[in-house]
């Protein structure tokens, strides 16, 4: 088993540090927080095997998809998660459901992380005030901007640095030494059980039990497919082109029930004349 070097564990590291810093103007870096797949990316391009990588993100993803932040707080931290569990597979040569069951606990942990920069700003808060009684634009932008950004990177990259070059060796040897066992089958299906709830809560966010038939659709079209070895860009586009017949033929029967009433209101006009 390779190990990661320490010029692999900090450019992960950074990377998280500028995801959970928010310095990729905002809205992006949420976006890339809330998701693992970039991360994944990143961590698959340092250790050198994008493919793999991209495997075992596309499996985490899932227990991530119908979780949302209400007030920017999540119940764990995907980023921070792919970062840790995705080099740990790697080194492990583990399955991707087993690398679930390692990212889930590191997201709940990053969570706490993540809160604890939340208090760290209530101190850096303080400069924000000083600069707004002395309408010292410079500063205002400096205590906003530039200090927060500071603290995180402070704040992240030592720890995810140190989680991925002692701990992850550690945790894959772990894993790898229980290959096998009874505790690696039970990872292995805890982490699928974990997708699938991943799955049952998306459905549940978007709340639209008429939609469950795209659904069903897509889950029968992989079984009854699989031995075609369809790629998943292959699904995604015959997706794109069934939701844009279906939001089409919406549009055309929303246009048709106007029409349809305006003719029935004239007959209505032409019977009271008789």
């Amino acid at each position: 088993m390779e190990n990661i070097t320490a010029m692999q564990s900090l450019l992960i590291a950074l990377w998280v540090g500028a995801v959970m810093s928010r310095a990729f103007l905002g809205g992006a870096t949420l976006t890339l927080r809330f998701s693992p797949l970039m991360t994944g990316l990143i961590a698959g391009i340092v250790m050198g095997d994008v493919q793999q990588a991209m495997i075992i993100t596309a499996a985490i993803q899932l227990i991530y998809m119908g979780v949302f932040s209400p007030g920017g707080t999540m119940p764990s931290e995907p980023s921070i998660a792919a970062a840790i569990a995705v080099p740990v597979a790697l080194m492990g040569n583990l399955q991707p459901e087993a690398a679930i069951a390692v990212a889930v606990p590191v997201g709940l942990l990053g969570a706490y992380l993540y809160q604890f920069r939340f208090f760290i700003n209530t101190f850096l808060g303080k400069y924000t005030d000083k600069a707004v009684e002395n309408l010292n634009d410079g500063a205002i932008v400096r205590s906003i901007i530039l200090y927060p950004t500071i603290a995180s990177f402070l704040l992240f990259v030592p720890l995810v640095f140190i989680a991925l070059y002692f701990g992850a060796p550690v945790i894959a040897d772990v894993i790898t030494a229980l290959e096998g066992t009874v505790v690696f089958h039970i990872l292995t299906v805890v982490g699928g059980g974990l997708a699938a709830i991943g799955i049952a809560t998306t459905i549940y966010v978007i709340g639209r039990k008429d939609y469950m038939v795209f659904f069903l659709l897509a889950y029968l079209m992989s079984v009854v497919l699989s031995s075609l070895s369809i790629t998943m860009v292959t699904y995604a586009i015959i997706g794109a082109l069934i939701a844009a017949i279906f939001v089409l033929a919406k549009g055309q029967g929303a246009k048709a029930a106007p029409a349809s009433a305006g003719s029935a209101s004239l007959d209505d006009d032409d019977d009271d004349d008789f």
